[in-house]
């Protein structure tokens, strides 16, 4: 069977099966384990311990028959040992008579058989109550409540199997959308999502889906903008370094020499940053973790350039060393090429979060451009355009990898790195 849904509806049913089988064969057995005549006899006992002695007089009996069978609906007769009537309650009830009895009943010409219990003293008492004079059923059949217990539990279990069957299909529908998502994700439709529905499994497995295809798509997306500007961007040194080589065939030019190794270095850097935006957007999280001293590795490349100052405290944190140097080094390059003397670094700890903030004395970055400069190949240069474009959103990058965030405020970068 290939149906999730008929599996599982089959699987309903076999239960409900077992169950009305066993339940029958019980009811049975414990049926058949009590011994006949037993519920009459205690009954009879009971009676006898009520009533008064035969030998009392009729108005005695009578008025204890009244008394015992207060507020409850019921004919009942009292007859004494030679099947003459010494009292009743409701309507008379013939006398016990041998070929009209059969296992404790007494057929009645109308209506359903009456109840007989033989007293320890040799008197008669002939019974009907309300709940056994049911109605009858058509052509004077007997009614639904005289079936018996098995027909009626494979009629529930019917029931419960039809009544079932919406709540199983609709179960396993929920997952064969969610079958239909995987399968269009897995077909190229990276922009497939699954609608969620309810608050169980399936729907926090709908969720997860969305979420893995959006993360999918995201990075898709990032790898082709990347691809696509990586393409644009290798273009311009190759093209200088071609130029180069050909000045180079018609005689030595030092002049010409130093600008061709800049343009291989420059190829060299944009390949770099190119493979390593790359990785960080394939792996989010952070893979060499040690323990840092924060300030040291800030101090250490702030000496790497000239005219910076540098004002912090000691923070202790764990993270990727080749990561958070070159999240530093990004910065102090993009204020050295694009700002205005004189940088300053600043390092604080709040709410255990360390705050990197590189700043300098240049007019900033404006309030429309402050997210625009993380993206990838972005320029917003206040000057010359340079550099590869990717500096600050490998900042933002490393950042977020180490549990933070990168953002511009005016000509000031802050970072945020969870200690």
């Amino acid at each position: 069977m290939k149906r999730l849904y008929l599996r599982v509806y089959l699987a309903v049913l076999a239960a409900l099966a077992v169950l009305t089988l066993a339940a029958g064969f019980l009811w049975n057995h414990f049926e058949a384990q009590t011994p006949p005549g037993y519920a009459r006899e205690s009954l009879a006992t009971l009676v006898a311990n009520a009533l008064p002695p035969a030998t009392a007089p009729a108005a005695e009996q009578q008025a204890s028959l009244e008394k015992l069978l207060a507020g409850v609906s019921a004919d009942v007769t009292l007859y004494s040992p030679n099947r003459e009537r010494i009292a009743g309650v409701g309507v008379v009830l013939p006398a016990p008579a041998v070929d009209r009895m059969h296992g404790g009943r007494l057929r009645l010409v109308d209506g359903p058989p009456a109840r007989v219990l033989r007293i320890a003293d040799g008197r008669w008492l002939v019974a009907r109550t309300a709940f056994g004079r049911p109605p009858r059923g058509p052509r004077g059949g007997p009614s639904w409540m005289r079936f018996g217990l098995l027909p009626l539990l494979v009629l529930l279990a019917m029931a419960i199997g039809i009544g079932v069957y919406p709540v199983v299909r609709r179960l396993t529908r929920r997952l064969e959308r969610l079958q239909t998502g995987v399968e269009a994700l897995g077909a190229g439709t990276l922009s497939t999502r699954v609608n969620v529905e309810g608050s169980d499994e399936v729907a926090r497995l709908a969720e997860s889906f969305n979420r893995a295809a959006a993360r999918i798509e995201e990075l898709v997306g990032a790898h082709k903008t990347l691809l696509a500007n990586a393409s644009h961007e290798l273009r311009t040194p190759l093209a200088r370094i071609r130029m180069g080589v050909e000045f180079l065939k018609s005689g030595t030019d030092s002049a010409r020499s130093r600008e061709l190794e800049r343009d291989i270095a420059e190829l060299d850097a944009l390949i770099e940053e190119i493979l390593l935006a790359s990785r960080l957007d394939a792996v989010t999280a952070a893979d060499a973790l040690e323990d840092l001293d924060l300030l040291a590795l800030v101090a250490e490349e702030c000496a790497r350039y000239p005219a910076v100052s540098l004002d912090g405290v000691p923070v202790s944190m764990k993270g990727d060393a080749r990561l958070l140097r070159r999240l530093i080094r990004n910065l102090l390059e993009n204020a050295q090429r694009h700002g205005t003397p004189p940088v300053t670094v600043t390092l604080r700890i709040h709410d255990n979060m360390a705050e990197i903030a590189v700043c300098d004395g240049g007019a900033g970055v404006p309030d429309a451009e402050r997210e625009r400069v993380f993206e990838p190949f972005y320029r917003y240069a206040r000057g010359e355009a340079r550099g590869t474009g990717l500096g600050l959103a490998l900042v933002r990058q490393i950042a977020r990898r180490h549990g933070g965030d990168a953002v511009a405020d005016g000509s000031c970068f802050r970072v945020h790195l969870r200690c």
